[in-house]
Order: C-alpha cells, then structure tokens, then sequence
C-alpha cells in the first residue's frame, strides 16, 4: 500500500492568473484530484462551463459564486468558512471573491481540469491575463465561457 504526504511547503503551486494554486495529489484509485486555491480580493473567473464535477470547500474567507439558470438571473451565493458547494457537470457557474480579504479553498476536481489549470498556469501571478492563450487553452480541454445577454 501506498502513502503519499504533502506538507505545507510541498506540492506544485502556480499561478491560475490571479488565483495561487497548490496541487495536493489525487485520491488513489480515481480520478478526482484535490487542490488548494488562494482567491485574491477582486479575483475569481468568468461564467463557464465544462465535463468535470466540482466540489469547492470554504477555508478562509467569503467566496461568492453564482449558478446561471437558463433564461433566468444568476442565483448568487456567499459561502462563508466551512461551507462546501457543489457543481454539478456542465451547470453554469463562476466564483469571485467580493470581499476585502483573500479566501483560501479547497477544490476537488477531474484530472481534466487539473491539466487545464497547469496548461494556464504560471511562476508568478498575471498582472493582465492573456486571454487569447487562456481561450485557446479552454478550447483544448473543452471548457466553454458563457455569453452574458447585455
């Protein structure tokens, strides 16, 4: 039998534009794969979609995220430390932090989305984000941005 320990100061950490990823490794046997996301105030990523499940657990903080019914307005949530939240595959959804504090969160995700988040992720945070890579990157790995009705 395997054990694997991440510490503190152990596993990969990049920078998803603004927000500071760590990777903690997968849950043997699985698929899912479970990472730390540090959320600068004023951060947080578009309205999208994609295949993967997600389970976000509050740590710090008050992170905001929104589901996007269609046809209907966003329903807005502001989940406080200790809460968790689930998305369901392809529900329209985002995150940000509203706040004037960072959050820090763990996430549990698909391996797809893990290789999404290396392939945009940098050393050093993004002062402005290239979106044209960051599109080419969603069009790989089948992630769709939402188009807000104005």
């Amino acid at each position: 039998m395997e054990i694997e320990v991440n510490s503190p100061d152990s596993g990969e950490t990049l920078w998803v534009v603004a927000d500071r990823t760590r990777f903690l490794g997968g849950l043997f046997g699985s698929d899912l794969e479970l990472i730390e996301v540090e959320v600068p105030p004023g951060s947080g990523t578009p309205p999208h979609t994609h295949a993967s499940p997600e389970m976000f657990y509050v740590v710090e903080g008050e992170l905001t995220v929104r589901h996007f019914a269609p046809g209907g307005s966003p329903k807005a949530t502001v989940a406080g430390a200790g809460t968790s939240i689930r998305v369901e595959p392809m529900a329209p959804h985002n995150y940000s932090n509203d706040s004037q504090a960072p959050v820090r969160m763990l996430v549990l995700v698909e391996r797809s989305m893990i290789a999404f988040f290396r392939d945009i992720g940098t050393s050093e945070p993004q002062a402005q984000p290239d979106f044209a890579r960051i599109g080419a990157a969603m069009q790989r790995h089948n992630i769709d941005a939402l188009t807000m009705a104005a």
